[in-house]
């Protein structure tokens, strides 16, 4: 079973999902919001097609760990879509998760329009491998340079 890592923006919702194991985050889609029935609904596919069984959405807490309006919406859209797919969600942290996936899409040189494209899937990507990252089991004996996720 994966997990999905959400992005959630006012006009967009950045969409990453796990490896099988849990190990790694890819990118996966951008959904452009219309409604909630639509966004709910375009997530469950999602969930549907990577046999999601929990999601990780991102808090945008203000940088002194305070919530503003924008934490309170995450909060009551994480409640509303928990209900809908009938699966945990659980609230991470998303601070600098835009500003790390900004720099990453620079240091990798891509264009103005790919990372108008793709910055949402990034911060998801970034959200949710640092809740892959923090909920690791310890294992002395695992070697990410052995991991392969192709296999």
């Amino acid at each position: 079973m994966r997990t999905m890592g959400l992005d959630l923006g006012t006009k967009t919702i950045g969409v990453a999902v796990s490896d099988g194991l849990g190990l790694t985050a890819q990118g996966v889609t951008t959904v452009r919001r219309t409604s909630l029935k639509a966004d709910l609904a375009a997530l469950a596919a999602i969930v549907r097609e990577h046999d999601v069984s929990r999601v990780v959405l991102g808090l945008p807490l203000n940088m002194d760990g305070s919530e503003g309006p924008r934490a309170e919406a995450s909060r009551k859209f994480a409640e509303t879509l928990g209900s809908s797919l009938g699966l945990p969600v659980e609230l991470w942290d998303e601070r600098l998760s835009t500003v790390a996936a900004t720099r990453t899409l620079l240091e990798a040189d891509v264009s103005r329009a790919r990372r108008r494209e793709v910055i949402d899937q990034v911060a998801a990507q970034f959200i949710l491998q640092g809740w892959l990252d923090a909920h690791r089991p310890p294992d002395s004996d695992f070697d990410m340079d052995d991991y392969d996720p192709e296999s």
